[in-house]
């Protein structure tokens, strides 16, 4: 049930962890000055954040559709055994980054009045355009992830396997460390009752990333907690890379979650210092979390607006 707060609820996640290495002042604008900006009586610094970190850029965009899109095939086969056709989902993906565009170019205004209920690309906010290499990338990536979902070896595994268990479709979970919420958001989790392990997959639209692994540990010890897995090697974390067709399974051990363990406990110190008041979440003022001296950041930066007025 929401509760109303003055100040947001401290919580911890991987994504809050790199906004907070990529710039300090972004930090604050995205988790501290946005707070209850969704209110027509709040500040105007805090509507503005708040409509700001509504807006999306065109790669996140596709991202996210993809990964709607694929949450919703998988939940429809599990339910009815129907699948959709690759030019459906084609038609489906197409169609959510027209209304983006739709939105960005021509209901600004909308925009403004209910960032939550239209979209804005970065792209057009500030340089009033798409990219034209942006454009013909994404329309190359279209095809190919939506064409190899239907042969990953996830998607293989839900229609030739039935020995299996799937996780309950809620994708946001969180689990208390140190009485600090864990925020998680995941893409697919089931138990293959045949070769007796959980496997954790993991979606992704772009090239491959060294932090790929750490996000799927992060999972890894949140389903051990969750579902009292006894053994790690019970667990297998997956990546699929939609572009290039393939994927890669790890396996973990107690040295990769300790470091885990140790990479939050000094992340959340490190917030905890930008409190004046840790029991209310309440943070210094905004003078006090720095701008990043990289400005190149600034460029992509939903908050570069702000910036540039406070």
């Amino acid at each position: 049930m929401f509760k109303e707060t003055i100040y947001p609820e401290f919580s911890w996640s991987l994504s809050r962890h790199k906004t907070f290495l990529d710039c300090q002042r972004k930090y604050a604008y995205d988790y501290y000055i946005g707070h209850n900006g969704w209110k027509n009586d709040a500040p105007t610094i805090s509507r503005d954040a708040y409509r700001l970190k509504k807006i999306t850029n065109l790669e996140m965009l596709f991202g996210n559709a993809v990964h709607d899109i694929i949450f919703n095939v998988i939940k429809q086969y599990l339910s009815t055994n129907h699948i959709p056709s690759e030019s459906e989902l084609i038609l489906r993906l197409r169609n959510i980054l027209n209304t983006a565009f739709q939105d960005s170019m021509h209901r600004k205004s909308l925009w403004i009045a209910r960032p939550k209920y239209y979209t804005m690309l970065h792209e057009i906010y500030y340089n009033g355009s798409l990219p034209v290499e942006k454009v013909n990338d994404i329309q190359e990536r279209l095809d190919v992830c939506i064409k190899h979902f239907f042969n990953s070896k996830t998607f293989t595994d839900i229609i030739n396997k039935r020995q299996m268990r799937f996780v309950e479709a809620e994708r946001f979970r969180y689990m208390k460390m140190n009485d600090v919420k864990i925020t998680i958001v995941m893409d697919f989790v089931y138990r293959d009752i045949q070769e007796g392990k959980w496997i954790i997959v993991d979606w992704k639209t772009g090239k491959e990333s060294f932090e790929d692994r750490h996000q799927l540990a992060l999972y890894a010890m949140y389903l051990q907690r969750a579902f009292n897995v006894k053994d790690l090697d019970e667990i297998e974390i997956r990546n699929e890379y939609l572009l290039s067709g393939t994927h890669k399974s790890y396996k973990l051990n107690p040295v990769d979650l300790d470091k885990l363990e140790e990479m939050f406990g000094l992340s959340i110190q490190t917030m905890l210092n930008y409190l004046e008041d840790p029991e209310q979440n309440k943070p210094f003022s905004l003078e006090y979390f720095p701008k990043t001296e990289y400005e190149k950041k600034c460029e992509r930066c939903n908050f570069k607006e702000l910036c540039e007025m406070y």
